[in-house]
């Protein structure tokens, strides 16, 4: 029963990390432009993401732009870009291990300890998912803090940390979350099992000593 409930939390909580991973990828609001000294622009918001850019103006209307050459990102958003593509295959890959390693699933020819190996795969592929993602959105939030407080670089151009850095960070500890649920679960079946194969020692009771003492001086009458 209490497998069961891990199993099921494991998977609703690397479910959210996995849908959580998705948003943070394809959302704009990486870099928002910061309202500081003389940029008083308030009408107009800038947001920066890993595929397009978008200008806010007055919350009345929205255009965006997606980047015409992956060349035009600056170096950290080009290596977010792979990494969290990377992260987000990883976060499915291992939602989908996760289904076929339940208890609940049915498989042909698997059997219980496979499905525990399988469980242990997918934790490892959930830690590593929020490893991976974790990654890009730590290297861009030191990059805008860096910045931030950088005089050399010009007010305009300095950013703050957008809405996607708050989610990916979220969604980075429901995956390693996930995936230490079903490490542990792993981890107490095979105690479970291990325990189940040390059989206690039997010692003959009174009925089957009686039995053997009668045996034994049966035969002896024999070769009198």
């Amino acid at each position: 029963m209490v497998g069961g409930v891990l199993q099921i939390a494991g998977l609703f909580v690397g479910g959210i990390g996995m849908i959580g991973t998705f948003a943070v990828t394809g959302m704009p609001q990486w870099r928002v432009s910061a309202f500081i000294e003389n940029n008083i622009i308030v009408f107009e918001t800038i947001w920066e993401g890993l595929w397009m850019h978008c200008i806010r103006q007055a919350n009345i209307r929205m255009q965006c732009k997606v980047y015409d050459s992956v060349l035009a990102l600056s170096p950290d958003l080009q290596a977010s870009r792979g990494l969290m593509c990377a992260g987000s295959v990883l976060s499915f890959l291992s939602f989908v291990v996760a289904i076929i390693g339940m208890k609940c699933t049915r498989c042909v020819q698997s059997s219980w300890q496979a499905k525990g190996y399988i469980i242990l795969t997918a934790g490892l592929l959930f830690i590593l998912s929020g490893a991976v993602e974790l990654i890009p959105v730590c290297w861009v939030a030191n990059t805008i803090i860096s910045d931030f407080y950088n005089p050399m670089i010009n007010v305009a151009q300095k950013r703050e940390l957008g809405e996607a850095l708050y989610l990916g960070w979220a969604a980075a500890f429901c995956l390693i979350a996930a995936g230490a649920i079903f490490c542990c679960f792993y981890h107490c079946c095979e105690k479970t099992r291990s325990y189940g194969y040390s059989a206690p020692t039997h010692y003959p009771t009174h009925s089957q000593h009686l039995h053997s003492k009668t045996e034994s001086s049966y035969s002896k009458s024999q070769y009198v």
